[in-house]
């Protein structure tokens, strides 16, 4: 779908007016291409004094191709001319509310440089496991820090905050690849915590799902479509799942992505049982995808209206999940995905039914995610915000241009946005990330 508004204001006399009048300006995101580098400048990394990240993530960054240009406290000068495309912190050395100012000293001097669709990453230690009240404190504080300058820097800049569990900091390196990369373009003010997990880097980060096999459910087009798309060029075979009206578009998204088709409503009986049965070698990737809305305000809704969308966006897979996990068709190591939205978070008029059933899509993975652990596998979730689809184009006009607005970014993500971050949860090097929900919304005010 085309953004008109952005499309005009990004021309020279569109832009002339709209900063006359002050009126946003919507960046152009930098997004993945083939043979991109994950950061296409230098990145300055800096600690805390006492932090435990940052000289162990030296080495992971080298690996990835990235030039480090500086680990100190604060950076005095730089090249001129040179703009780096990420600050990345080490805050686990803060214990103290007093030591915060050396978030100040770090970012201060050089946060308006960054350069456009730069980022910056803060590492802490997750509140939970700190060892007294005011560390636990302070490192909780890390969290008004990101989301606020991730609403301050403007120009496609993101802002993230990572909490590394003691013992986890082997397993970042995906997560750092994915947050400075363009497959993040779209996520900002965003707290993914890393844990335990049996991480394994792949061969190949390029086609790090190489030899799995992948579900889609909901996959004909749209976000599910998209999903098909990444996860078939990151190496996996995808089985692609929708519904019997959608056969022919359905065979057509699996033909291109050298897949298979399996037309299946999943809120039937027998669905869970049909989808393990087809699964004969079973599955290392379960994307819960499907989804609809039925909006209308409480008191004129009525009860189909409820039953579907809860069926549908909820049960569904809660009864496909019992069978894949009972009968032991997810593979040791597998990885479960969810789609929830940021209605599920904060809320929305006309939409108690979908809410309600996002919400749940929250509950289901944390609830879940202890239980996944124990197997070697995870459970984690993405929370679209505005996506350019077919179905936000029927959106009334005035509520499809807040929606574009009200966010960070002053525009509408892409269901490729969401897809990179689906992907990024299945890679084998994301094992320690389990029980997140990470919004792909470009940091929108709603439930922000």
């Amino acid at each position: 779908m085309r953004d008109r508004y952005q499309q005009l204001v990004t021309s020279a006399p569109g832009r002339f007016v709209a900063r006359r009048v002050g009126l946003p300006e919507p960046p152009a995101l930098r997004r993945h291409r083939a043979g991109d580098p994950i950061a296409p400048g230098p990145v300055v990394l800096g600690a805390a004094p006492g932090g435990r990240l940052a000289k162990s993530i030296l080495p992971t960054l080298a690996t990835a191709g990235v030039h480090v240009r500086e680990l100190g406290p604060r950076t005095e000068t730089r090249p001129a001319g040179e703009r780096p495309h990420a600050l990345i912190f080490d805050a686990t050395g803060i214990t103290r509310s007093e030591q915060l100012r050396a978030l100040f000293d770090f970012f201060q001097p050089q946060v308006r440089g960054v350069a456009p669709s730069g980022r910056i990453i803060v590492l802490g230690t997750p509140p939970e496991h700190c060892a007294d009240p005011r560390e636990a404190t302070v490192q909780r504080a890390l969290e008004g820090f990101t989301r606020s300058t991730g609403k301050e820097v403007k120009r496609g800049v993101t802002s993230q905050l990572v909490y590394v569990a003691p013992g986890a900091e082997d397993g970042i390196e995906s997560t750092l690849r994915f947050l400075l990369s363009g497959r993040s373009a779209y996520v900002s003010g965003q707290v993914i915590r890393i844990g335990a997990g049996d991480v394994r880097a792949p061969d190949d980060w390029e086609r790090p799902l190489a030899g799995k096999i992948a579900v889609v459910t909901g996959a004909a087009r749209g976000i599910g479509e998209a999903i098909v798309g990444v996860l078939s060029r990151d190496g996996a075979h995808v089985v692609c799942v929708d519904v019997p009206a959608t056969a022919s578009t359905l065979a057509d998204v699996a033909a291109r992505a050298g897949g298979e088709s399996l037309t299946l409503d999943v809120t039937d009986d027998d669905a869970p049982q049909a989808l393990a049965g087809h699964l004969r070698d079973g599955a290392d990737i379960v994307v819960h995808n499907a989804g609809v809305t039925r909006d209308r305000t409480l008191g004129r809704m009525d009860a189909a209206r409820w039953e579907l969308v809860l069926d549908v966006n909820l049960t569904s897979e809660e009864r496909i999940n019992d069978v894949l996990l009972g009968q032991n068709v997810l593979r040791t190591g597998g990885r479960i995905i969810g789609t929830s939205s940021i209605a599920g978070i904060a809320g929305n008029m006309g939409q108690t039914n979908y809410a309600t059933s996002k919400a749940g899509v929250i509950g289901m993975v944390q609830s879940l995610a202890p239980t996944l652990a124990s197997r070697g596998s995870t459970i984690n979730a993405v929370a679209p915000g505005f996506i350019e689809t077919q179905m936000t184009a029927a959106v009334p006009l005035v509520i499809r241009e807040a929606g574009r607005r009200m966010n960070s970014m002053t525009q509408g993500g892409r269901p490729v946005d969401v897809a990179e971050t689906v992907a990024w949860f299945a890679s084998p090097g994301s094992a320690g990330v389990n029980g997140n929900v990470v919004r792909v919304c470009g940091q929108s005010l709603l439930g922000a």
